[in-house]
């Protein structure tokens, strides 16, 4: 990926270009020292002069109220910026180049103006080292900070309820809460000159005087430094979508990723680039030059990679397709700019400023196409029978064929913060990371756009990342949760009413991904890399899951390594230097996995015995068990020495009713509601209340037994018999209250016992298992 640079032959400001603004893709704001402010057409390439400011008057910054934030009647604010200037004031100015406002802020230069990401507000810092919030007619709220030193810039956070402040060479977190305590730190080595805080991925970019640009996390963590540069970090700024950022210096413009290692680097002879802005759609980026051009900059050569395909997106309308199998090249060529593409599962999709298109990869020449209602697609989701795409009007759903399947939303859904660590869609279902709340995730069904339960899956704790699993069906989908101690949680996601099942599987993860093929899970965990290979495993049998794991060193990979994709037995894994390398993991589990899906569980068997690997083993128990299939759930737990499963096991298959071995099995898998249910719907009373005897459920076990008016005297007698074995008394109140009116015989009681296993043999349908 590189930056493809253009400037005009000659400069259009006389003067040092002090800041930049888009208010469309196609549409640019340039304010210079010559006091003029140009609008510049990108598609014309025409350039009109919108207003000149008086001779005193400077420029030092330009901010355009947020997009899609106006409202019915008020939709004329959006055509509104903010122009921060030296003469202390700052100026709200309409598109048509009218003052609608100036209001004094400040004792000196107005340094910088910022509008709010929810538009309620607008905060201005100046040379005075006053940080100020206004409302978004321009009266002042409250002085926010009062710092010894001039604030060159600042910034607000995701939610708009913070504010990133220049403090020297500090940053300061300031919170709109008076009572809430600043987080200060020392940042850079230098003054710092400019800073962004990116509303999708919550990180920090900083860059300042000691050539240096740095990113941070919310709570002022180091996540990556930089060389020193020839000159000072002069100006930087995130891509809307938080992938990538850019990096201005003098003649020196950088194009970075997120985790901060260089994609490219160039060296136009422009001077200090002193602004840099980036278009809406993530596209493009305008420069404010020291030299009076304004520089922009097209982000090329993307790169894409699934299976034995290669895409590169090589111009703003052209992409080059090649198959490394027998080096095939394929050519698309598109009507209008490519803004945003995704390559998985088989299909290609692009999205342009006006349409869409999807190819498939056994067939590049006739993609389907359909229009897009809205021009600025931030993201693109595959999964394998459909893809979302989201765009200022929310979340979309299309299949391949490209037909609109649904748009799920919840009250208060921003379209804008979404991400793909906070949006996860699969085959049959939506999980959507709620900003407001982040314990939240919002569960849809992907067909009908509804809400799988009347209430989100709550998590204990602030969720950073989700990740739904992609094979098998749905009412067995997964959902992986990293939450904010970097702690990963493994949750049901169809519960139909009952309260949903999240249980921890790792913690320190850094970067994961579900397999396109497998349900299996990798995971870059505190130095190694852990795969996962049956994750469900912790829903069947928790002491199975270690015997279910693969784990290798990742020091061959750098610090902060990322995985790119998990595919068929490859994961792929990005270094910190931005080099992607590639390791294995074992094919046998790929092979299981078949073979169990198709039940072919003798073959599945052999398989086992020919690898002689516990961990393969360890998976074929847990799926024999969750398939309640006996026979080889008994020959896997004996291959891994577990001989009291095995013993369990032999003792469930003696009992002659189906429903008696599955809610038996639903037990072994620790689900005793489920067991419960089971018995009591095949009208197997008795077992279901003896079940909570053997639990020492013994209020429930009374419950179901007052309920069908039989064996109170059962549960009387082996509560009695309990309690004598500990030398205890009983308190318990209902207990005493049936104990008065209700005898213990225990050869009665035994009777009784043997009669009900007597009318289970004699059921017409009873036989034990595999007979």
């Amino acid at each position: 990926m590189r930056f493809k640079t253009s400037l005009a032959k000659e400069p259009k400001h006389s003067e040092l270009v002090s800041c930049v603004a888009w208010t469309t893709s196609e549409e640019l704001y340039s304010c210079s020292d010559d006091h003029q402010i140009l609008r510049w057409n990108l598609l014309s390439d025409e350039t009109t002069t919108l207003a000149k400011l008086p001779n005193e008057i400077y420029a030092t910054d330009i901010h355009f109220f947020p997009r899609g934030l106006g409202g019915k009647g008020k939709q004329t604010q959006a055509d509104v910026f903010v122009l921060a200037a030296t003469d202390g004031k700052f100026h709200l100015i309409s598109k048509s180049g009218r003052v609608e406002k100036s209001v004094d802020a400040h004792r000196g230069a107005v340094l910088c103006g910022r509008w709010s990401y929810d538009g309620t507000a607008m905060a201005t810092s100046g040379e005075d080292g006053q940080v100020k919030i206004w409302s978004r007619s321009g009266m002042l709220r409250s002085t926010l900070a009062q710092t010894g030193s001039p604030v060159y810039s600042i910034s607000w956070s995701p939610d708009s309820d913070q504010i990133l402040i220049i403090n020297g060479r500090h940053l300061i977190i300031k919170s709109m809460q008076a009572s809430a305590k600043p987080l200060q730190w020392k940042a850079h080595d230098g003054v710092i000159l400019k800073v962004d805080w990116n509303p999708i991925n919550n990180m920090i970019l900083s860059g300042g005087e000691d050539c240096k640009y740095r990113i941070w996390d919310s709570y002022g963590r180091q996540l990556y430094s930089s060389h020193p540069h020839e000159y000072p970090v002069t100006s930087v700024a995130w891509a809307p979508d938080g992938q990538l950022f850019a990096i201005g210096s003098f003649n020196t413009l950088r194009l970075c990723d997120q985790s901060g290692w260089s994609y490219a680097l160039e060296k136009p002879n422009v001077g200090s680039i002193f602004n840099i802005a980036w278009s809406g759609d993530g596209t493009q980026v305008a420069g404010a030059c020291g030299n009076g051009h304004v520089i922009f900059a097209h982000v090329v050569e993307r790169r894409m990679e699934w299976r034995n395909f290669e895409v590169v997106v090589v111009s703003r309308t052209v992409i080059e397709v090649r198959n490394v199998m027998d080096d095939s090249k394929e050519k698309l060529e598109f009507r209008d700019r490519i803004i945003k593409t995704s390559l998985s599962f088989e299909y290609l999709v692009v999205a342009t400023s006006s349409q869409c298109y999807v190819y498939s990869a056994k067939n590049w020449n006739t993609p389907m196409i359909f229009d897009l209602k809205d021009g600025t697609v931030t993201l693109i989701v595959q999964a394998e029978r459909h893809f979302g795409i989201i765009d200022n009007g929310g979340l979309h759903l299309y299949t391949y064929e490209g037909r609109l399947m649904s748009s799920p939303k919840y009250t208060g859904m921003r379209s804008d913060t979404l991400s793909v660590q906070t949006l996860s869609i699969s085959n049959d279902t939506v999980a959507i990371r709620d900003k407001t709340d982040e314990k939240l995730v919002h569960l849809f069904d992907a067909n009908t756009g509804k809400a799988l339960e009347s209430k989100p899956l709550a998590h204990k704790m602030e969720i950073v990342e989700v990740h739904l699993d992609q094979c098998g069906p749905p009412a067995e989908r997964r959902l992986a949760i990293i939450d904010k101690n970097r702690d990963l949680y493994l949750s049901t996601v169809r519960n139909f009413g009952k309260p949903a099942k999240i249980v921890k599987l790792g913690t320190m993860i850094y970067s994961l991904a579900w397999n396109d093929q497998t349900n299996m899970l990798a995971a870059l965990q505190d130095g190694r890399l852990t795969v996962w290979y049956y994750p469900n495993a912790v829903f069947v049998d928790k002491e199975l899951l270690s015997s279910t794991i693969s784990s290798k060193d990742t020091s061959e990979f750098g610090k902060s390594p990322q995985i790119v994709n998990f595919i068929g037995n490859h994961v792929t894994i990005r270094r910190a230097d931005g080099a992607l390398v590639g390791t294995g993991v074992s094919p046998y589990p790929v092979l299981l996995y078949e073979l169990v899906n198709s039940s072919r569980w003798d073959d599945a068997v052999r398989l086992c015995r020919f690898v002689k690997d516990e961990a393969v083993w360890g998976c074929l128990a847990a799926m024999s068990s969750y398939a309640k299939e006996l026979n080889t759930a008994e020959i896997a737990y004996a291959a891994i020495d577990m001989v009291d499963k095995v013993q369990y096991i032999l003792y469930i298959k003696d009992i002659p009713l189906k429903e008696a071995r599955a809610a038996e099995m639903a037990l072994f898998c620790g689900n005793s509601q489920d067991a419960e249910g089971i018995l009591l719907q095949a009208n197997l009373v008795f077992r279901a209340i003896m079940m909570n005897i053997t639990l020492y459920n013994w209020d429930r076990a009374l419950e179901l037994a007052v309920k069908h008016k039989t064996h109170v005297d059962t549960v009387l007698g082996y509560r009695q018999q309990f309690l004598n074995n500990f030398n205890k008394v009983e308190t318990n109140k209902r207990f005493l209250q049936f104990a008065q009116g209700v005898e213990v015989n225990w050869e009665q009681i035994q009777t009784k016992i043997e009669t009900e296993y007597q009318k289970e043999r004699e059921r017409p349908n009873a036989k034990s298992y595999g007979k």
